[in-house]
C-alpha cells in the first residue's frame, strides 16, 4: 500500500462546500475524495464522477438468477426425475414464475450488495485512514492528494481562501487495509 501526503479541509456547511470543490477541480489540484455527514445531492458531478454501473451489475446477477432457475428446475423435472403431477406436462412454465421470481430478486439483490461493498471498500475488517473526526458528524471534509511538486503551504493557503474552517497536512494510506479503529494508526498529522 502507498502512503501518501492529503491537504485536508473541513468545511460546516454545503454551500460552502460546492463552490469549494469546483474551485479545487478547475485549479488542476487531484481530488482525493470528499467526505460529507449526509448524501448530498449533485456533489458526484462537482467532483466529477462518472455515473456508476451498478444498474449494469444488478440486470446481469438478476439474469444469472432466472437462468439458474429456469435451466435447473427444466433439468429437474425432464431430465433428472419426471414426474407427471396431475397431466401436467414436464417442461411447465407458468409453474416455474414464482421460483424464477424469487431466484431473480434473490441473486439481484446479493450480488448488488456484494459489489457495493467491494468497490465502495466497506467489507468487515476493512479499514480505511479518517481525515477528521467528525467527518461523519457534522463537518464536510475535502481531501486533495498531494504530489512531490505540489507545495504544501500553497494548497492551504488555497483551501483556507475558498472559506476552510479547519486545514492540516496528513499523512495516510490512500487505500484500505485490513485493521482495528481501536488501534492507533501509525501515521501522524504533519500540520
Amino acid at each position: 500500500m502507498a502512503i501518501k501526503k492529503f491537504a485536508v479541509a473541513c468545511y460546516d456547511d454545503e454551500d460552502v462546500l460546492f463552490p469549494a470543490v469546483k474551485k479545487v477541480r478547475n485549479s488542476g489540484y487531484k481530488l482525493h475524495d470528499v467526505y460529507t455527514p449526509f448524501p448530498v445531492h449533485g456533489l458526484d458531478q462537482a467532483m466529477g464522477l462518472k455515473e456508476t454501473d451498478l444498474h449494469v451489475a444488478g440486470f446481469i446477477y438478476g439474469l444469472t438468477g432466472t437462468s439458474t432457475a429456469l435451466g435447473f428446475m427444466s433439468w429437474i423435472f425432464t431430465k433428472d426425475w419426471p414426474v407427471n403431477f396431475g397431466g401436467k406436462p414436464h417442461l411447465s412454465l407458468p409453474a416455474f414464475i414464482p421460483i424464477t421470481f424469487e431466484l431473480t430478486i434473490l441473486f439481484a439483490a446479493v450480488g448488488m450488495v456484494m459489489t457495493f461493498c467491494y468497490v465502495n471498500q466497506i467489507m468487515p475488517g476493512v479499514k480505511k485512514h479518517i481525515f477528521h473526526p467528525r467527518q461523519t458528524d457534522d463537518y464536510f471534509v475535502v481531501a486533495i492528494e498531494l504530489n512531490d511538486n505540489t507545495s504544501e503551504t500553497e494548497v492551504i493557503d488555497f483551501l483556507k481562501s475558498t472559506g476552510a474552517l479547519e486545514t492540516s497536512v496528513q499523512v495516510a494510506e490512500d487505500s484500505w487495509w485490513y485493521g482495528r479503529f481501536d488501534k492507533d494508526e501509525p501515521y501522524q498529522q504533519l500540520a
